[in-house]
Parts: C-alpha cells; sequence; structure tokens
C-alpha cells in the first residue's frame, strides 16, 4: 500500500489537512516509524502528496479495528478486579502524543500494566494519571507517568498550536469555546493587554486571527513563560506579542489599552485597579472569576461598582464559561469602561 511519511513534528496539523483532501484510505491504520507516522493513501493521491513536500513508500498497512477504543481497553484488562474494571476511564485528555486519564487509589497496583494497554489500544507515546488537578498561585498540576517518559508536547485547537509540558503547566481545556471567541474577536489595530498570558491561552488565538495590532502578555511563573515565548515563535505573532514575565501589577503605562483581559478566577477582582489603570475610555475589559450561578450579576456588578468609584461602565454580556463547583461556575464578563 502506498503511504506518505509524515514528520511526527507535522503530524497533528497535515493528517487532518490529508483527511479534509479525502486523500487518505480510511480503512487503514495509521502507524508509526521511528519520527515519521506511516498515512495510508489512496493510490490517486501519490502526486498531491509529493506536491505537499512529503515522501511517499511502500509499505504494509492493518485493517483499521472499528471496535471503539472503550472497548478495547476493556477487553485486554478483562483479568482485572472488576471494582477496577468498572471504574476505569472511559474519557481522556490527548496532548499531541500525550494522553491523560483519572484513575483512582484502587487500580494503582495494576497502573503500569493500564498504562500500556492505554498507550497501546489509543496509539500514543505517554500515558499520565491526574492525580489532584491544579494547586498553589501557579495552578501547577499534579501528574504521574505510568507509561512512556515524553511529557512535552503540542496540542493544535483552532488552528492555534499550544507547546507545552504536561507535568509542569496546566492546560484547561475547558476553556476551549472561550479561546475560540478570542479568535473571532474583531480588535483591528488595537492594542490589548493579557493579565493572565499562561502560554499564550487567549493571547494566541486573538493575536493571529483578531487583527490585534500589539498584544503585551505578561505572565508570573516562569514556566508558564518559557513556553508561552516558545508558542508566540511557533505561531509566528513574534511581531504582534510582546511577552512580559514578572508581576502584571508592574505593567508600565496608563489608559493605553484598547482591551484587557483577565483570565484569573477566584482572586481576580484583587487585580481590577491595575486593569482600570491600564484602560482607555472606551476599552473593554473580559473578566473571569467564580461565582455562584444565582448572583453572578449581582456580584460582577458590585465588583465594578466598588473599583470604578467614579468612573462609569456598562456591562455588555456575561457567558459561563465552565461548571467550576455545585451551583458555582466561571464566568466571564465583558465589561466597557467608559470614561
Amino acid at each position: 500500500m502506498r503511504m506518505a511519511r509524515i514528520p511526527s513534528s507535522d503530524a497533528h496539523d497535515t493528517i487532518p489537512r490529508l483527511m479534509r483532501m479525502d486523500v487518505v484510505n480510511r480503512h487503514a491504520k495509521i502507524s508509526k516509524d521511528g519520527d515519521y507516522r506511516l498515512v495510508p493513501i489512496l493510490d490517486d493521491a501519490v502526486d498531491t502528496i509529493i506536491s505537499m513536500g512529503f515522501e511517499v513508500t511502500d509499505g504494509e498497512a492493518h485493517s483499521r479495528d472499528r471496535t471503539p477504543p472503550q472497548v478495547r481497553i476493556r477487553n485486554a484488562l478483562s483479568d482485572l478486579p472488576e471494582d477496577v474494571l468498572s471504574e476505569l476511564p472511559m474519557k481522556w485528555e490527548y496532548v499531541g502524543d500525550i494522553a491523560i486519564i483519572k484513575l483512582r487509589p484502587s487500580a494503582d497496583p495494576y497502573k503500569a500494566r493500564i498504562g500500556d494497554v492505554y498507550a497501546e489500544e489509543l496509539d500514543m507515546d505517554t500515558i499520565c494519571v491526574d492525580r489532584s488537578g491544579v494547586s498553589g498561585e501557579f495552578r501547577h498540576p499534579s501528574m504521574e507517568l505510568i507509561h512512556g517518559s515524553k511529557t512535552e508536547s503540542v496540542r493544535l485547537e483552532n488552528g492555534i498550536r499550544y507547546c507545552f509540558d504536561v507535568t509542569k503547566v496546566m492546560f484547561a481545556s475547558g476553556n476551549v469555546d472561550e479561546r475560540e471567541r478570542m479568535k473571532n474577536l474583531d480588535c483591528t489595530g488595537e492594542t490589548v493587554v493579557d493579565m493572565f498570558a499562561g502560554i499564550g491561552y487567549f493571547t494566541l488565538p486573538l493575536a493571529k486571527f483578531s487583527g490585534a495590532k500589539r498584544v503585551i502578555a505578561c505572565e508570573k511563573n516562569p514556566e508558564s513563560y518559557e513556553f508561552l515565548v516558545r508558542n508566540v515563535t511557533l505561531n509566528e505573532v513574534d511581531g504582534i506579542v510582546e511577552p512580559m514575565l514578572g508581576d502584571n501589577r508592574d505593567i508600565p503605562g496608563r489608559a493605553f489599552a484598547d482591551r484587557i483581559l483577565m483570565g484569573y478566577v477566584q482572586i481576580t477582582s484583587e487585580f481590577l485597579p491595575k486593569a482600570l489603570e491600564l484602560i482607555r475610555p472606551g476599552g473593554i475589559i473580559h473578566y473571569h472569576d467564580t461565582f455562584y450561578i444565582d448572583e453572578y450579576m449581582e456580584r460582577i456588578e458590585a465588583i465594578f461598582t466598588e473599583h470604578c468609584g467614579d468612573r462609569r461602565f456598562r456591562i455588555e454580556g456575561v457567558r459561563e464559561v465552565k461548571s467550576f463547583a455545585p451551583s458555582v461556575s466561571h464566568y466571564v464578563a465583558d465589561v466597557r469602561i467608559l470614561d
């Protein structure tokens, strides 16, 4: 069978593109060959693949098993105790060639074997267990490797590449809709400040697609900042994004920002005075925070009333980003500062 030889570093962009072009033989399985992915292609697609700069080789392709991976995983681990088997995770999160799962403590005696099976059935290099979410000021993840050793990879989402180490940096997959919204904003010619940039969660889609002229991306965590700098280059927005390592309350200047992103929760209001110092009259603040679902509007009104003083503001919209805890959700409010 004819196979397109795609470098693994390009696979996360190129393979979906080939799928959309209908040149992939969907009845055969994609396989690995060192640092390459071997993608089975249709016979009449050879010239197309070569014109894209990729090598075409002959190889043996195995039929794709159409059994869902959840079923294959349970079958492969069917000899485990029933209480362990019944609680195996049937969903996971992908970060390139890394899959992240959650396991109950009862599965720990079998975790090495579980890791091997998940890696095989999901075709992943590394399997990590998310032990206790994130903690601390820097939102540090608690990850344990149960298969493989690779912890750094690239996640492709909405046309943006996010490179990060899953053991060092959190990635809030539940915020995908808000990252998509940042991509679709019209920020033509604007100066934007991202006060909690992380690895570029909101900075990157906004800088790449919204038309913003300048994005100051501030991040206090040195490990997140390292990936922010790398991701700016990876997504070719070096001329737009200005990464800044440090406390956002040290950002210099007054009344120069057209838009401010405040993508933090629980203590966001502590940083609102600085945002109000940076925003120009008529500018907009995207304010993230957590509230009880029956009082979020009142709380947002109260927070801005307290901090704005004599300055007028208008809440132009509030969106629920995701559930945070029982009866509590993460919201983002778009607040225009009128004067």
